[in-house]
């Protein structure tokens, strides 16, 4: 038999429920990056991903699973492209002078 560490392992899947807006479980995360009571930057499998709320707090951390379950006031999420948030429109005047 060959040697299996050739094989490259797929990727865990990525996942989030948000419960009401109260609570939000994520899977696939590798590492929390920073938070704070009003925001939460994590790198999941599949991106940076910005969670943004009030009175946030981590309920349940399995580093091991890249599971995590985050309690408070739910108000956005977000995949950021390169560290930054990726705007969906040009501006009106970056349309005007192109």
């Amino acid at each position: 038999m060959e040697n299996d560490k050739n094989i490259p392992l797929v990727a865990p899947n990525h996942e989030v429920k948000i419960l009401d807006r109260r609570e939000i479980y994520l899977t696939g995360v590798k590492k929390i990056k920073s938070f704070d009571a009003e925001e939460f930057l994590l790198e999941t499998t599949m991106g940076i991903l910005l969670l943004k709320g009030s009175g946030l707090e981590i309920l349940k951390l399995d580093t091991h699973d890249g599971n995590v379950r985050i309690k408070g006031k739910i108000d956005s999420y977000q995949y950021l492209e390169n560290g930054k948030a990726k705007a969906k429109e040009e501006s009106f005047m970056a349309k005007l002078f192109k």
